[in-house]
């Protein structure tokens, strides 16, 4: 409305005239439909580098491949970038490369041990994983991966004594300048499910405090796609895209098994509208560990696998 109703103008309507109007000036459908369009044109692709990893190519090429292939952003293995530096090539002008490709360095995976009961062991963790941060931070990243490492088996730890840890973990992330991102494992007894990761991430205490869902581990840790209704989308920044078959069953399926998205059975639409509503537009990110895609070319690998991202984003926001 272009002015405010006064209280003899409000009365003299019936109510349902009054709520209907109200209703009209405060939000539409298509207002509604271009706020979803928004959000879904603000998501982002990016490659982790897992998808090509078989190919055994230095980080360096696996950057040309994925800016060649279209993609917005990286996601490469911590290891990757040792390699790198111990090679005794300069992470600033890898860096660079990246920047000058225009992509950005969206994440990166590491497995440190800041999760475990050990104390010096955690200690170590965390030293093991500002190194990494202040590599990660020379290329140009401002997030990492932080899985249950070293704890993915054993006795289950209470999750208010995770969330602490997690806590201590982004404390460190706070010195360097990047962010951990607790990620589920479905294979892991510990943060193998949606909600175990959220209840985390909500006692954490930490302003950057994050989750990174995956929808092999989604669908291998046993929780509903339905979960992540319950997920606000800004505490989402990176979520690994992926797609799995039918057979082998949830009881038997290992990583090796990822397909392309679109190309297995996961509920891949009704997970993207489900994130959309929930402002999710962050960032999809291609990790993908089967071993015949590591025997064709990677660039073509990456193409196919970006464009059939694409393609479920695009299906679910039509």
């Amino acid at each position: 409305m272009n002015q405010l109703l006064d209280r003899r103008q409000m009365l003299s309507w019936t109510g349902g005239a009054a709520l209907a109007s109200l209703a009209s000036g405060l939000a539409s459908p298509s207002t509604a439909y271009a706020d979803s369009d928004r959000k879904a044109n603000a998501i982002r692709f990016c490659l982790n580098t897992s998808t090509i990893r078989g190919q055994k190519l230095p980080i360096d090429q696996e950057v040309d491949i994925a800016a060649k292939a279209g993609y917005q952003g990286i996601e490469p293995w911590i290891s990757k970038i040792q390699d790198y530096k111990d090679s005794g090539k300069s992470l600033h002008d890898l860096g660079k490369r990246i920047a000058d490709y225009g992509l950005k360095v969206e994440s990166a995976i590491g497995f440190a041990n800041w999760i475990v009961d050990d104390p010096e062991k955690r200690k170590a963790g965390l030293e093991q994983a500002k190194r990494e941060m202040d590599m990660l931070v020379q290329i140009g990243g401002t997030r990492m991966a932080a899985p249950p490492a070293g704890a993915t088996k054993g006795d289950k730890i209470d999750l208010l004594e995770i969330a602490k840890r997690y806590h201590a973990l982004l404390e460190v992330g706070d010195e360097t300048g990047i962010v951990p991102e607790l990620e589920l494992w479905g294979f892991s007894v510990n943060l193998s499910r949606v909600g175990e990761v959220a209840m985390v991430v909500a006692e954490a205490d930490h302003p950057n405090a994050c989750m990174m869902p995956d929808v092999f581990h989604i669908y291998k840790g046993g929780s509903s796609f339905n979960s992540l209704r319950e997920v606000s989308g800004h505490v989402i920044p990176v979520f690994h895209m992926n797609d799995y078959p039918a057979d082998p069953p949830r009881d038997q399926i290992n990583d090796s098994y990822r397909v392309f998205p679109g190309d297995g059975i996961a509920p891949l639409k009704s997970m993207i509208q489900t994130l959309v509503s929930n402002d999710f537009a962050g960032v999809f990110s291609l990790e993908l560990f089967n071993a015949s895609y590591w025997k064709r070319d990677p660039l073509e690998v990456a193409k196919e696998g970006l464009d059939k991202m694409k393609a479920v984003v695009q299906e679910a926001t039509a």
